[in-house]
C-alpha cells in the first residue's frame, strides 16, 4: 500500500500545472540543496578542529554538548515556520477500503525521512566520523549519533503537535531569548547546566534509550491525534465569524484603480496572513538597531545597503512576492470579467509604493547613527520604488500556487515555491552588489547616487515596464488559473 501512495505522490508531482514551466527553477533548487548539504558536511567535518582551537582547555564534545539545547530550541522554532505535515489528497482515499492506520503511518513515516531531518544528520555524522578518527570509542560515538537521530525525529514530531498553536511559538521563542539572556549576562550558566545532560548521551551509551523512547512517544501521540481526524465529514462544519466593515470610500478618487486598492486594503485588514505581513514589516523597522549599534559593522558600509534595501522593502518582498496568489481564491472569476489587468497590476504597484515610502519615513531616526545611514536608506527606497517593484510584479507571473487566507500566518507555507527563493537574487542581492562595486571603486556618495539613478530610470520606464509585465500575465493567465485551482499545490 505504501508503494501505491508513493506512486500517487509521484504522479501528483509531475502532473502539477506548475511542474513543466517551473522545471528550471526546481533544478536550481536541487543544486542549492546540494550546496547546503555540502556546506553542512564541510562544517561538520571541521567542527572538531574549530572547537579544539577555540576552546583549547575543553573537549570538543563537551563544548558541543553545551550548545545542543540551543540547537534543539532554534531548530524547533524555525521548523514551525518552514516545515508542514506532508499531506496527500486524503479525502478520496477515505472512500476506499484503505485502513486509516495505513494512511496515518504513511504520512508520519514520510515526514521522518524529510529533508529537514536529513540536513541535521549531514552535519552531525561527519562530526561523528572525525571523532572516530581521533580515537573516540566506537560504541559511544555510534550510540551518540543514534541519540542525535532520535532527537531529530523527536523535534520533527513535536513540531507537528505544536505547529497549529501560536502560543507554542511564543513560548519557544521566549525560552530561547530567556536562556540566551541568562547565559550572556552570566546570571545563570545555561551551557554548564545542560552540557552535562547532553554529554551524558555520549559518556553513557545506555542513555540513548531516552531520546529513542521520546521519539517513539512523539510518533505515537501524533499517530493517535491524526488518525482521529481522518473522517470525510471532518471539514464539513463551517466556521462562523463576525464581519468587519470600514469606510474606504476615499479610494474612489483613484478612478478605476481605486476599486482594486479597496479590495486589497480589505483583504489585508480582514485576513490573518496578510495582516501579519503588515505587523512583521513594522517590527523589522527595529532591525537596524541590531546592526547600527554594533561597532563591528561600523566600517562595513555595504552592510548598510543591505539594511536600506531590506528595511524599506520588507513589505514589498513579503507581500509582493505572492502577487497575484493573494487573490487565488477568486482569480479565475476576475479573469473571466471585463477587468483591465493593467489597472489591477498598477494598483498593486501603488500599494507597495506607499509601503516603501512609509518604511523609509520610519527609518529616518537612524540618522542618529550618521548621515550615511539616512542617505543609503533614501537611495535604497528610490531603488525599491523604481526597480524592485517592476521586478517583483514580473516574478509574480510565475506564481501558480494557491493561498488560503483563512489559514494561520505562522508556519503557513502555502503559495511558496522556488520562485520565492530565486526572487531574492535580483531584489536583494543585485542592489547590494551594485552598491558595493560603486562604493569600493568610487565612493559611498557615488554608490548612493547610482542606486537613486537606477530608481529614477525605473520611474521613467514605469509605463513601458507595466505594459510588458501585463503582457506576461496575459500569456500565463490560464496556467495560473489552473494552478490556483489546485488546493493542495
Amino acid at each position: 500500500m505504501f508503494k501505491r501512495f508513493i506512486n500517487l505522490q509521484w504522479k501528483s508531482f509531475f502532473r502539477s500545472s506548475s511542474f513543466g514551466k517551473g522545471l528550471a527553477l526546481k533544478i536550481v533548487m536541487i543544486f542549492f540543496g546540494m550546496y547546503m548539504i555540502g556546506a553542512l558536511m564541510f562544517v561538520g567535518g571541521f567542527l572538531y578542529e574549530i572547537l579544539r582551537k577555540t576552546f583549547p582547555d575543553q573537549s570538543p564534545m563537551w563544548v558541543l554538548s553545551g550548545y545542543l539545547v540551543y540547537w534543539i530550541l532554534i531548530e524547533l522554532f524555525f521548523r514551525y515556520f518552514l516545515q508542514k505535515l506532508p499531506v496527500m489528497d486524503i479525502k478520496p482515499l477515505l472512500s476506499f477500503p484503505i485502513k486509516k492506520s495505513t494512511i496515518t503511518h504513511y504520512i508520519l513515516g514520510r515526514s521522518g525521512v524529510s529533508g529537514y531531518n536529513l540536513l541535521a544528520l549531514f552535519f552531525f555524522i561527519p562530526f561523528g566520523i572525525v571523532l572516530l578518527l581521533h580515537g573516540y570509542p566506537v560504541l559511544n560515538v555510534v550510540l551518540w549519533l543514534v541519540s542525535i537521530s532520535s532527537i531529530v525525529l523527536c523535534i520533527n514530531y513535536v513540531n507537528f503537535l505544536v505547529n497549529k498553536s501560536d502560543k507554542a511559538l511564543g513560548i519557544i521563542g521566549g525560552i530561547i531569548v530567556i536562556l540566551y539572556g541568562l547565559d550572556y549576562f552570566q546570571i545563570v550558566p545555561v551551557k554548564d547546566f545542560f552540557g552535562p545532560i547532553f554529554h551524558g548521551l555520549y559518556e553513557y551509551p545506555i542513555t540513548a534509550l531516552i531520546p529513542i523512547v521520546m521519539a517513539v512517544s512523539a510518533y505515537a501521540l501524533n499517530y493517535k491525534l491524526l488518525k482521529n481526524k481522518l473522517f470525510l465529514d471532518a471539514s464539513l462544519k463551517t466556521k462562523t465569524k463576525d464581519a468587519k466593515t470600514s469606510d474606504l470610500s476615499w479610494t474612489k478618487r483613484f478612478g478605476d484603480m481605486g476599486t482594486f486598492l479597496q479590495l486589497d486594503l480589505k483583504m489585508i485588514w480582514r485576513n490573518k496572513r496578510t495582516k501579519a505581513q503588515v505587523f512583521i514589516s513594522l517590527l523589522f523597522v527595529f532591525y537596524g538597531l541590531i546592526f547600527y549599534t554594533q561597532e563591528v559593522y561600523a566600517n562595513m558600509i555595504p552592510m548598510f545597503a543591505f539594511m536600506g534595501i531590506f528595511m524599506t522593502g520588507i513589505f514589498l518582498t513579503n507581500f509582493g512576492q505572492f502577487i497575484p496568489a493573494w487573490d487565488s481564491g477568486y482569480y479565475s472569476m476576475m479573469m473571466a470579467q471585463n477587468i483591465p489587468l493593467r489597472k489591477y497590476l498598477e494598483s498593486k504597484a501603488s500599494l507597495i509604493s506607499v509601503s516603501v515610502v512609509a518604511m523609509f519615513l520610519l527609518t529616518i531616526p537612524y540618522v542618529y547613527f550618521g548621515w550615511e545611514a539616512l542617505a543609503i536608506n533614501f537611495g535604497s527606497a528610490i531603488y525599491n520604488l523604481g526597480v524592485n517593484i517592476p521586478v517583483i510584479l514580473f516574478f509574480g507571473s510565475f506564481n501558480k500556487k494557491r493561498i488560503d487566507l483563512d489559514k494561520s500566518p505562522f508556519g503557513n507555507m502555502q503559495g511558496t515555491s522556488a520562485t520565492q527563493f530565486l526572487i531574492m537574487l535580483p531584489v536583494l542581492g543585485l542592489p547590494i552588489l551594485i552598491f558595493t562595486g560603486a562604493y569600493y571603486l568610487i565612493s559611498m556618495e557615488a554608490a548612493v547616487i547610482l542606486l537613486s539613478l537606477l530608481g529614477v530610470i525605473g520611474f521613467a520606464l514605469k509605463n513601458y515596464l507595466l505594459d510588458r509585465i501585463t503582457e506576461q500575465y496575459r500569456k500565463k493567465k490560464y496556467g495560473m488559473i489552473a494552478g490556483f485551482k489546485e488546493k493542495n499545490s
